[in-house]
């Protein structure tokens, strides 16, 4: 299975003609190629679940949401797909998009929710030698880099800023990202290169479940 050459070609057209004229002219094509694209992403997931539990695909829609964007253009210029592991005995999610000079796949925590942000602090708080570990790992980082996201100039309130794990406490997301060219995109092992991408993350999506599914005395919050 390998995504369409004229995926890549069609998003270059919305690109030059972001408007609702020239797309309603064009969604018989688009259509067809979303299909193409939808089975690629169901072929991904086929191959992620042999790894795996995904509780459910959510391939994107190409239409954005103007409402509070400066950016009125009505559609998006990629294909993106999340694919999301089964809570709340599993937490995590692995992304990719696809576009024309900037597909990427990434994985982590993008948004979290209040109590497990600071439950993630207080775990970096009390010791933080195993995420280390797992961050500094060789293959790990061969893969995928180093951790990535927002975070806070100073320190979170309620923590110390002269905490010897501050640079870990004042992260808001947990994320890594991989980037891809279109020639790497369009080759036949794409799919298995992004596969074992996400295979590669495993120990940092095991970890990190630990903690979002204990508390900060290592009790199990999951009935």
């Amino acid at each position: 299975m390998i995504v369409p050459q004229k995926a890549f070609t069609f998003l270059k057209k919305i690109a030059n003609n972001n408007n609702r004229d020239w797309f309603n002219e064009n969604k018989p094509e688009f259509k067809e190629i979303e299909e193409e694209v939808k089975e690629f992403f169901n072929a991904l997931l086929l191959k992620v679940q042999a790894h795996d539990n995904i509780e459910r695909l959510k391939m994107f829609r190409i239409y954005r949401d103007v409402r509070f964007s400066k950016n009125k253009t009505p559609y998006k210029t990629h294909f993106g797909s999340t694919y999301l592991r089964s809570k709340p005995n599993l937490r995590g999610s692995y992304y990719l998009h696809i576009a024309p000079g900037k597909t990427f796949i990434a994985v982590g925590f993008w948004n979290p929710e209040r109590e497990d942000l600071l439950r993630i602090r207080k775990e970096f708080e009390m010791d933080a030698t195993e995420i280390r570990e797992i961050l500094t790992d060789k293959k790990l980082k061969e893969v995928w880099g180093d951790l990535e996201g927002e975070e806070l100039k100073t320190a979170p309130k309620g923590f110390d800023k002269e905490h010897e794990n501050i640079d870990l406490i004042r992260k808001k997301q947990f994320l890594f990202s991989k980037h891809y060219t279109d020639e790497e995109v369009l080759s036949p092992n794409f799919i298995n290169e992004v596969n074992s991408a996400f295979e590669a993350i495993r120990p940092y999506f095991d970890y990190m479940t630990e903690v979002l599914t204990t508390d900060v005395n290592g009790v199990s919050l999951i009935d």
